[in-house]
């Protein structure tokens, strides 16, 4: 008997040394079938392209350190790409999924495996389909869970939701843009907000369903925010509570307290709810953030209900009201209290010695079109440094690991090609330059990009996403940036991290990253508008010295254009 339980001890010993080393890091993997399903909202249905047959889609789990494969089957007329939103995608860039860009789509019938590992990242992130307006209906949540064993820096919660945050079209989206985009006028707006799917009460069609957030007294939730929403920023905010913000882009933050956050599209913020009010029913509202008057938005606010557990059906609920449309003083509040957690274990890396000193202007511009009837033989069109981006017929990416020439060139300028009031009434000519042009970096540069609102037709902010990268917001400000005092403000101990930001309407922001990852690497606007008007352009980082800093080889099952 002794002998026994000595083995059984040493077995016993052996699994604990063993097993951390076994569960640490797992592959985990996914179907995603992308399959047409007719949905009901404002009253009317219509088929919409889904994956599994939701909306929003499931929710995609995964540990830091997991390598996740996610076989996407396009059973739709419509070619489908994936990007998974925020995630690094180091020497992985065939799977980072914007189409034209990274790879081929995935033709109608066929099928591809995204296959990518999650380093140093923890948090939130979205993924969505990247070509056309997908993603109006084709997106869901990323969940990334800290290693085993690893606390959250902030208490630990007794229960966490997702909370994805999107717009509603009754037209078919695929259409509205079509039409814009052959009449030269802008597309047409949303006719609803949603969270997790719905539109809560609204005017037209009083029926409609709400979500639901039950929670008990006395606890404290984290809220998953995701704003997977085409073309509007939002706030949020829940009647009589504070929400404490603890992560943005699955980066840890500074807790700070707040009753209203701001979420751009391809943002998310983590936070943490404590229910510390009367048992009732409070309201949960996601209304539109736009503080440029002539754009048209979607100012119907979604609502979702927060429900105590106990609560009477018959119970009034606590009302809210959202912050005006305008309301740029609450939208700064909350970008402005924005800080890099830098602590032992989290720091805040950000490049103090700078290799390339960019300067983008980012705005629209007015083209020649003849066909477009609508807006007088021109066209609105997207523009960085004076560059409206032509979608090639072959991905960036292939024509550059197989030296395939004629596809893009590597002259996209590092600063405006010609200078003026950048925001300002601009130039007498609004004219563009079409093509499609990369910058090249080399492996490990570190890049300082300062990113400038014009005001060529009219100020706007535009939510810029870096794919690849995570960047740090070291300063930002309203007017002309002044490369001799602003960056004396700028904050180069604490800035907050991201891969998505809001460039100021009538302002600027700059940014830094270190090109520690080979590829290339999409750089838009992520109002779909912009996007399809030209508003992008890309990085391509060369490979470095050894295995660990070069790209690896392209799958065999990446599809073919």
């Amino acid at each position: 008997m002794e002998s026994y339980g000595v083995r059984l001890l040493l077995l016993l010993l052996l699994g604990v040394l063993v097993l951390p080393s076994m569960v640490e890091c797992r592959v985990r993997h996914y179907k995603f079938n992308v399959v047409m399903k007719n949905m009901t909202r404002l009253c009317s249905t219509k088929p919409i392209v889904t994956v599994n047959g939701k909306f929003p889609g499931p929710t995609l789990y995964a540990r830091e350190g997991d390598t996740v494969l996610v076989k996407v089957a396009n059973h739709v007329k419509y070619n489908v790409t994936i990007h998974w939103h925020g995630v690094r995608q180091l020497r992985t860039g065939w799977a980072d999924g914007p189409a034209y860009i990274t790879q081929c789509p995935i033709p109608t019938g066929q099928s591809f495996v995204y296959n990518f590992t999650i380093t140093g990242q923890r948090g939130t992130l979205l993924w969505h389909a990247h070509i056309q307006w997908l993603r109006a209906t084709l997106h869901g949540a990323i969940v990334i869970l800290p290693k085993r064993g690893i606390p959250y820096p902030f208490p630990k919660p007794n229960k966490e939701f997702v909370v994805v945050l999107a717009e509603w079209w009754k037209s078919d989206t695929e259409a509205v843009i079509n039409q814009a985009m052959s009449s030269g006028s802008a597309p047409n707006v949303s006719d609803a907000h949603t969270i997790n799917g719905h539109p809560g009460a609204v005017s037209a069609c009083p029926s409609e369903g709400t979500y639901t957030l039950p929670v008990e007294s006395g606890k404290t939730y984290l809220l998953r925010i995701v704003n997977a929403a085409l073309n509007e920023e939002l706030f949020f905010r829940i009647a009589q509570h504070n929400l404490t913000v603890v992560e943005v882009d699955a980066t840890y933050v500074k807790p700070f307290q707040t009753d209203t956050i701001l979420v751009a599209p391809g943002q998310t913020t983590n936070v943490l709810l404590t229910t510390d009010q009367n048992s009732g029913k409070y309201l949960i509202t996601a209304s539109t953030y736009m503080d440029t008057p002539i754009v048209a938005i979607d100012n119907v606010t979604a609502t979702a209900a927060m429900h105590y557990s106990g609560t009477l059906a018959s119970t009034p609920t606590v009302l809210t009201k959202p912050p005006p449309q305008n309301a740029t003083a609450v939208a700064n509040k909350f970008i402005n209290a924005l800080r890099s957690l830098n602590s032992r274990k989290y720091p805040a890396l950000v490049p103090k010695t700078i290799d390339h000193h960019l300067f983008f202007t980012i705005g629209l511009g007015v083209n020649p079109c003849p066909t477009c009837t609508a807006a007088n033989g021109s066209r609105a069109v997207g523009v960085v440094n004076n560059i409206t981006f032509v979608m090639p017929t072959i991905a960036l990416l292939q024509a550059h690991f197989f030296n395939i020439s004629g596809v893009f060139t590597t002259d996209f300028p590092g600063n405006p090609p010609m200078r003026f009031n950048y925001t300002g009434a601009g130039p007498a000519n609004m004219q563009t330059t079409n093509g499609t042009k990369v910058y090249r970096l080399l492996y490990n540069a570190t890049v300082q990009l300062v990113l400038q609102d014009t005001g060529i037709i009219a100020p706007e902010t535009h939510p810029v996403h870096l794919h690849g990268f995570n960047f740090f917001a070291v300063g930002r400000g309203v007017g002309n940036y002044n490369s001799k005092e602003d960056p004396k403000k700028f904050n180069l101990v604490d800035p907050v991290e991201r891969n998505t930001i809001g460039v100021p309407s009538g302002g600027w922001v700059a940014i830094r990253f270190r090109a520690d990852n080979p590829g290339v690497w999409f750089m838009h606007c992520h109002l779909e508008v912009h996007t399809s008007w030209g508003l992008k352009m890309a990085f391509l980082v060369n490979d470095g010295k050894g295995p660990n800093e070069t790209l690896l080889p392209p799958p065999s099952d990446l599809p073919k254009c």
